[in-house]
């Protein structure tokens, strides 16, 4: 059988097979993609006009606000288009070069993402348990800086995915058994010694979930035993208000990011359909919901956003 690496000019397009199993469904789900989509937009955009326009807000846990709103737009987005024209249009081909451009985008933003939520976790920690240093310790220039960090991170974090992924032979098979170019995805139609690549991929996510997680629940622990210390019951409400949208942001993002990426990579008996669309659904639901969680629970950011909307 001839193979082809991907730094030869054998191999120049790939086959995004959408989500095999369910393709008589696939333009009632195509409806309910692009409903999540257009709410994540008109949700994430709202937050960075809202936020960009008042002055007020120009704060850091705003400014980390529009971070995650950014990332929001930037995951769906990666994702969304190019399964609704495999729904649509039928359009399946990709070329390679597109293909790892979309893998470095899709793991690089969700990445960056994660690093927003664990900065999140770090000024609400200082906000609660410090606050009387809460301005000298993150300033707006702070947290800028922080957010570059992040990114600078997730760059190099997921720069080799690619790299890595060209080395590989591939053979008569270059169907991609999914509605986007997901690193274990491809890797799984190689023809090649694939462990370095299974290797990278399943360190830099337990690794960097396992200290993004731990640092979160640092935090939270700590902001719990600072508001038990304290008697007043305003005080308690307004922080139960703070924790729950956070945690309801973590829960929503890293538990179906986890359960995909490891029953894709270990759960042998779980269909394909399955492991696509919870690999869809977590790039697809947290951006959606993110915006209406923090719009709820932020009464500044919440004030605001009705005092556009009764405008219009």
């Amino acid at each position: 059988m001839e193979a082809f690496n991907l730094t030869s000019s054998g191999l120049t397009m790939f086959i995004l097979n959408g989500i095999p199993g369910l393709e008589a469904d696939h333009m009632w789900i195509s409806i309910l993609f692009s409903i999540f989509y257009i709410i994540s937009l008109l949700g994430n955009f709202t937050v960075l006009f809202v936020v960009s326009k008042e002055q007020n807000l120009h704060k850091p846990m705003f400014l980390l606000l529009c971070m995650l709103a950014l990332t929001d737009i930037g995951m769906s987005t990666c994702v969304v288009l190019k399964a609704l024209c495999i729904f649509w249009f039928g359009f399946k081909g990709i070329t390679v070069d597109g293909c790892l451009t979309q893998m470095f985008f899709v793991h690089a933003i969700a990445a960056m993402q994660s690093a927003v939520l664990v900065t999140m976790a770090f000024n609400r920690y200082v906000a609660i348990c410090d606050p009387l240093r809460y301005g000298t310790i993150l300033s707006n220039t702070r947290i800028a800086k922080l957010g570059l960090v992040d990114l600078i991170r997730a760059v190099l974090y997921i720069l080799p995915v690619p790299l890595l992924l060209r080395r590989l032979p591939f053979c008569a098979n270059h169907v991609i058994l999914h509605t986007y170019c997901e690193h274990i995805a491809v890797v799984k139609i190689s023809c090649g010694d694939t462990r370095v690549n299974r290797t990278y991929g399943l360190v830099i996510i337990l690794v960097t979930i396992e200290l993004h997680l731990t640092l979160i629940g640092l935090s939270s622990g700590l902001i719990i035993r600072a508001v038990l210390r304290i008697n007043s019951k305003n005080a308690h409400q307004k922080t139960l208000n703070t924790c729950t949208a956070h945690i309801s942001v973590m829960l929503m993002t890293y538990t179906p990011f986890l359960f995909s990426t490891l029953t894709h990579r270990f759960g042998q008996g779980i269909p394909d359909h399955v492991h696509i669309l919870l690999a869809n659904l977590y790039l697809l639901v947290p951006p959606m919901l993110n915006p209406i969680i923090y719009g709820v629970k932020t009464k500044e950011l919440h004030d605001k956003v009705v005092k556009y909307t009764c405008r219009m």
